[in-house]
Formats: structure tokens, sequence, C-alpha cells
């Protein structure tokens, strides 16, 4: 690798040592994913087992997992800090809890399986006991109070975001997040209960959760080009002509959803359009693909060069977040993969879920952030020793 001068050496040292000052462990007093993807894992003990106890290999090996793999032995942790199940990463066995069974077993009364998810996605948990307590009855309240709600309580600030971005997304799960009066409400059990008739819970999607395993950066090997890729978003979305639908849509989502989420993360986004380097714009387009820390694809109209874009990132083995409009098929070949689908029916139903849209991206970035190399895609999970690398990224 070629020589640094000083000047540049200082810019990408202080760069480097802040990205991983800010991958250093965390400690967690809740799970550090949503309820419904540790519920779809309880899911599948339930399936495996029939509701006995399982063997934890001979449950990771049918699910096509190593057992002793990051995410596996994520999930297993959350599903324990949320009650689901007994047992931790290293137990021979895993056990359903009896809450675990009425959350996950479609068969049970509605009102019994609803109250258990409850109990064990918000009041089991205190930070976000404490928060519906606080809230409950009222509509909900903008992040940043919910965040100081949250730090008042006792919660660390570090990871106060991250604890009210989970908890909105499990509220929303459960239902207990509710548009009523124009509105997102957060309804109490009992409005919840006398609602069942016209309630219809979203369908769960198996997705795993991304194990916090820092990346250890070397402050001296980082050149000044390295380190500005580490700070960057590249946005890959259908782009259009000006004044298209595309450029309105790409343009709507940049600056009321992409680029709001990424600023708690200190991450510039930048869409094609913007690269203002002399040069060929599909070499440049690859380099950001391969090189930037984080990938957000809109799949949106299913725009070919969206899907081409994307692929490259998925040869790369590098952390994408998805996003689509709810109106959009999302592909075969995808549809394994969490994608974060947006209502833009009309403005109507847009705008009120804004922040909860907000949140689910920031919950799966977060994620894809603390363990970019846990990637989970088409290519990943066929060809696990498959990587495409730029060869002069080093």
């Amino acid at each position: 690798m070629s020589k640094i001068n000083n000047a540049e050496k200082s810019v990408a040292t202080r760069v480097a040592e802040a990205v991983i000052k800010k991958r250093t462990r965390t400690t967690r007093v809740f799970p550090a994913c949503p309820f419904e993807e540790a519920l779809n894992f309880t899911k599948q003990i339930f399936s495996f087992g029939s509701g006995q106890p399982v063997r934890r290999l001979s449950l990771f090996d049918h699910l096509g997992k190593s057992p002793d793999s990051g995410p596996s032995r994520q999930l297993v942790t959350n599903a324990n800090k949320y009650g689901l199940i007994e047992g931790n990463y290293a137990a021979e066995q895993l056990r359903l809890t009896t809450d675990g069974v009425k959350a996950g077993d479609d068969e049970i009364p509605q009102r019994d399986q609803l109250t258990a998810r409850v109990s064990l996605a918000i009041t089991s948990i205190e930070p976000f006991q404490k928060l519906y307590e606080r809230f409950k009855g009222n509509k909900l309240p903008a992040k940043t109070a919910l965040i100081d709600a949250i730090i008042s309580d006792g919660l660390e600030a570090n990871v106060a975001e991250e604890a009210v971005d989970i908890f909105i997304l499990n509220l929303r799960f459960i239902g207990l997040l509710q548009m009523l009066s124009g509105a997102e409400r957060i309804v109490t059990l009992e409005h919840l209960l006398e609602s069942l008739p016209a309630l219809s819970l979203q369908k769960s999607q198996f997705s795993e959760s991304k194990p916090y395993v820092p990346r250890q950066t070397s402050a001296q090997l980082m050149t000044t080009e390295q380190a500005k890729f580490e700070t960057v978003c590249f946005y890959v979305t259908p782009i259009g002509e000006d004044g298209s639908e595309q450029r309105k849509h790409s343009d709507l989502f940049l600056s009321s959803i992409v680029e709001p989420v990424l600023e708690q993360f200190q991450l510039k986004v930048v869409r094609a359009d913007a690269i203002d380097k002399p040069g060929t714009i599909t070499k440049q387009i690859i380099e950001y693909l391969i090189r930037s820390r984080l990938v957000i694809a809109d799949l949106s109209f299913h725009n070919p060069n969206v899907f081409y874009e994307l692929a490259i990132r998925h040869a790369a083995r590098l952390p994408v977040v998805q996003i689509v409009r709810a109106s959009d098929r999302i592909p075969f070949d995808l549809s394994q993969t969490r994608t974060i689908k947006i209502d833009t029916t009309d403005i109507y139903t847009l705008v009120p879920r804004l922040e909860i849209y907000k949140s689910e991206i920031a919950n799966q970035v977060r994620r894809a952030l603390e363990d970019p190399d846990a990637v989970d895609n088409p290519i990943s999970t066929f060809y696990p020793n498959f990587k495409a690398i730029l060869s002069d990224a080093n």
C-alpha cells in the first residue's frame, strides 16, 4: 500500500479513532432487536419441537444456520431476554416459556395471545414499561420526547435512541399503536382487547437479529479516501428525470426519511446524482457501492438500475438496508430479505407514520453498522465463501 503524508494520516487517524470509539461494546438492559424478530425465532422452535424442548444444535441444523455464529447466538439471547424461552446460547436444550407458547401459538384464543405479547414485549421490559405507563392513552410523542423520558427514567443516554426505536416497533407490532382520529396513539391493553373483532395483526417474516461485534479499524492503515467512505451512506434509488414521479418520490424519501434517520449515525447520504468527482459515473457508483459503510436501497418502481446496484453490494457482502413502497411487490429472490414497507397511498397515510418508519429504518441501520460482517442476502446464504472485493480498497 502506498505511503500517505502526515496531514492525510492525521485526518484519517482522527476519523478512524472516532469510528472505533463509536463501536465500543454497549451493555443493554433491553433486548437488542424488536419483539417480532424474537417471536419469529420462537415460532421456529415451536414448529420444530411441537412445543416441546429442543436440542439447540438440532434446531439450528434444521434452520440451516451455524449454532455458534453471532446471529444465532443473538437470536437465542434476545428470545431469552424477552422471556420467550429458557436457555442461553450455550445451553444444550431450549425450552419455550408458558408465555412464549401463548405468544407464538396461533391456535390459542387471541385475547390470551395478545395479553402474553403485551407482557413480554412491553410490560416485562423495565424501560419500555415505564415509557408505556407514562404515555399510554395519548398521541405518540415526538421521538425526542420519548428519548428524554427514557433517560429521565434512568436509562443510559448512549442507548436511549435505540431503546425508543425498539419500543415504537414493539408497540406497532402487537397492536398498541393505532391510528385514531388522524394520529398514531398509544392505546391501553383494554382498548386493544376491545378492538379484537376489527384488529388485524401484522404477519411476521422471519428475520435474524444482528449481534454487536465491534469492527476493528486500524487508524494507522486507513487512508483519507477510505476514511471518507467510512462516513458515507450511499442511497440507491430510482432517480428519474427532473419532475418525474420517480424523482419526486426519491427526493421525498431522501429529505423526509433517509437523511433525518442517518443524522444520528453521523453518516452523510450520497445519491448518484450528487457525486461531484470527475470521471465515469458507472465506475464511481461501483466504488461507492463497494466502499461505502452502508447502502440504503429503495426497491420502489422495480427500477432495473437499483437491482443491478443492489446485486453488486450483495456480492461484496456488505451491509444493506432495503426499503420499498408498500404498493410494490418485492421480487421473489429478495422476499426472504427483510425490507421495510412504506405506505405512500396518500399524504394522510404517510405523514402520521413517518416517525414509525424512521424508527424501523434506524433499527435496521444500527444493527447493520454494529455487525457489518453478519450480512444475510441470497448470495451469502447459498455461496457463503463468495465475496467480491475492490482490489485497491485496502
